[in-house]
């Protein structure tokens, strides 16, 4: 191959993954006093996404991803109150996460800039926006179901390698969801 130079890439990108849920507290959607509660269990779930991106050639690279994410069994235990069924109530989320993200690449071991053959780690963050679909189980009363639209946020920090065509990582992201509420 003759090379005159030119750096970058466009790429496409899928990707599933497990995830867990934790949120300090969740609130009862009446609005009722005395409706916030402590969650008791983390949720746990998996999720699947896509995206198109761009790699400069110079460890950087950008690229806009949609996830479908779903989380199940986070859950608050309530007693002593006379607004809410007392009792174990747990919560659905079904969201679609739209993020903007930015990476570096480096090379691990062969030096050099990002994914340019062989082995290589990365460090990225993203901000868009979730579209969230909330069910809250519970006794008593029946579910209820709601959605909202809120601020999401995402660091990643991964490894990799590059085998020419096609490249395959293993990576953590944590996501953050600004509110999410029925």
């Amino acid at each position: 191959d003759v090379d005159y130079g030119v750096q970058g890439a466009f790429y496409l990108r899928g990707s599933a993954g497990g995830n867990g849920l934790w949120a300090k507290e969740v609130s009862h959607p009446s609005g009722v006093p005395d409706t916030v509660f402590a969650t008791d269990d983390w949720g746990f779930g998996s999720s699947v996404g896509a995206g198109v991106g761009y790699e400069t050639g110079t460890g950087l690279r950008f690229d806009v991803t949609a996830d479908y994410l779903a989380n199940d069994e986070l859950s608050t235990t309530i007693s002593g109150s006379t607004n809410i069924a007392n009792g174990q109530h747990k919560l659905e989320l079904r969201s679609t996460i739209l993020l903007a993200n930015a990476y570096y690449d480096f090379g691990l071991g062969g030096g050099g800039y990002g994914a340019a053959g062989g082995a290589f780690g990365y460090v990225g963050a993203g901000a868009g926006v979730a579209l969230n679909n909330v069910i809250s189980h519970g006794p008593g009363l029946p579910d209820t179901r709601g959605d909202n639209t809120s601020f999401a946020a995402a660091g990643m920090v991964g490894v990799g390698y590059d085998f020419g065509q096609v490249v395959a990582d293993i990576g953590y992201r944590a996501l953050y969801i600004n509110s999410v509420e029925n």
